[in-house]
């Protein structure tokens, strides 16, 4: 079949899905296929070089219209705090007219979206298919996304027992209720008016969840795989961390990173230094400097830096994750458990301790943790935040040879590993989704 299309996508002002979509458009590209991408002015320059098809893909930069209470300048989640989010959403439906004005002038055959419910509306007033792309965990769509479903108790039919909130959830439910109700309206809409809808997951994962939101919503669920971006061989791993990591036996050090949209209060910043500290073993942490400090070192407890010299190191700035997961010194990551983090370490030797902050990456963790045994949450208090003993213990189970929970996790990942990293899977979920998309638009 060799019907090649016009793709336009739409996702939400968030790196951590821009840059999913974007895989998702080279993906398209090597095939053939060419696509407009519209994202905001100031993030171009942050995503174009995951762009591997210049000429197939071409970036259409919007205006973001400005919305009294939202920082001047502010673009993408990255220039703001979570609390503000729902301003920034009212910025993007105010784009609308910028969007069909390049519809207009364009005439795509088909426009991914995410938060943007609005889209099949004006897909449709130009004839066109829309795809309602989600790029969180089907588990979290599940639970918190279909009709009728409300915040923290799973719907009816859901099809997990173990996958779901509990007690010691209640800061991730917290803070997802504040955007809940647009969240929700968002989703479900997008989903009920879209003439497709598609996943950035797996069977082998998520299928149940996939077949459930399928029944709920009658309709068509694609998956597009874990959509992981190539591996870049032509740039090694810098020279500071291969030379730190190379210090230390296989499988020895702890690796930290907690995504680009954490911001630590200082006093957990201090408890997830003195945590790494705790655990007598080498390590790298990778996380924003925290609330108020300018630098990690800002932050940092008192003789912290001294006492893990040799051993430790804390650095506030970005680092070649993909690189350090696959370094033989490195035998355990601690995240937060967002989707592109998981599925990076699903296919590494990294043994996985999972320390969520929203309501998405809790649900993905319950999976991990509970229903695969694949890794180790780190446990919560009352309050809602980690100690620094937890999170000790967390890392020990998983790194102590002798730990029977280390064991079933070790083995479990091991196999599961094995499934996703089996040749060519992942190309026929993309050459499957993508052979959907021309039959559809035929």
């Amino acid at each position: 079949m060799d019907s090649k299309f016009h793709a336009f996508m739409f996702p939400w002002f968030a790196f951590g899905h821009m840059i999913p979509f974007l895989h998702l458009a080279n993906k398209l590209a090597e095939k053939g296929h060419r696509v407009t991408f519209l994202l905001p002015k100031k993030a171009q320059k942050q995503v174009e070089h995951h762009n591997l098809f210049p000429d197939s893909i071409v970036f259409h930069p919007l205006t973001v219209p400005h919305v009294n209470g939202l920082p001047p300048g502010a673009e993408t989640t990255s220039d703001i705090s979570i609390s503000e989010d729902n301003l920034l959403s009212e910025a993007l439906d105010l784009t609308r007219g910028q969007v069909e004005a390049a519809v207009r002038a364009l005439r795509p055959d088909l426009i991914f979206f995410d938060f943007a419910h609005w889209i099949p509306e004006v897909a449709k007033e130009f004839m066109i298919k829309s795809v309602s792309y989600i790029i969180v965990s089907a588990t979290t769509i599940a639970h918190t996304h279909v009709p009728g479903g409300s915040l923290g108790v799973p719907p009816p039919g859901y099809p997990s027992s173990k996958v779901r909130f509990g007690e010691n959830d209640a800061h991730a439910l917290a803070k997802l209720s504040i955007f809940y109700k647009r969240l929700y309206h968002q989703i479900t809409t997008g989903f009920k008016r879209c003439d497709i809808i598609a996943l950035r997951t797996c069977k082998e994962i998520e299928g149940k969840f996939c077949d459930y939101i399928a029944h709920q919503y009658q309709k068509k669920v694609l998956l597009t795989g874990p959509m992981l971006p190539e591996p870049d061989t032509s740039k090694p791993l810098e020279e500071r961390w291969s030379h730190f990591l190379s210090g230390f036996p296989p499988r020895s050090v702890v690796f930290c990173a907690l995504g680009s949209q954490i911001v630590l209060e200082k006093d957990q910043f201090q408890e997830l230094c003195l945590g790494m500290e705790l655990t007598g073993l080498p390590f790298l942490l990778a996380v924003k400097p925290p609330r108020g400090s300018s630098t990690v070192q800002e932050g940092l407890p008192e003789g912290f830096e001294e006492r893990v010299k040799g051993r430790g190191v804390v650095w506030g700035g970005w680092v070649q994750q993909p690189l350090i997961l696959s370094h033989p010194s490195v035998g355990c990551f601690v995240n937060h458990c967002g989707p592109g983090a998981i599925w990076e370490c699903m296919m590494s030797n990294c043994q996985m301790v999972l320390l969520p902050f929203l309501s998405d990456q809790t649900l993905f963790t319950k999976l991990m943790t509970k229903e695969f045994e694949v890794s180790v949450e780190v446990l919560r208090e009352k309050t809602g935040w980690f100690s620094k003993e937890s999170l000790r213990d967390a890392i020990k189970s998983v790194m102590d040879k002798d730990s029977d929970l280390g064991k079933v996790v070790r083995s479990n990942h091991a196999k599961l590993k094995e499934v996703l990293v089996s040749p060519g899977l992942l190309t026929v979920y993309v050459d499957n989704f993508v052979e959907a998309l021309q039959k559809y638009l035929i």
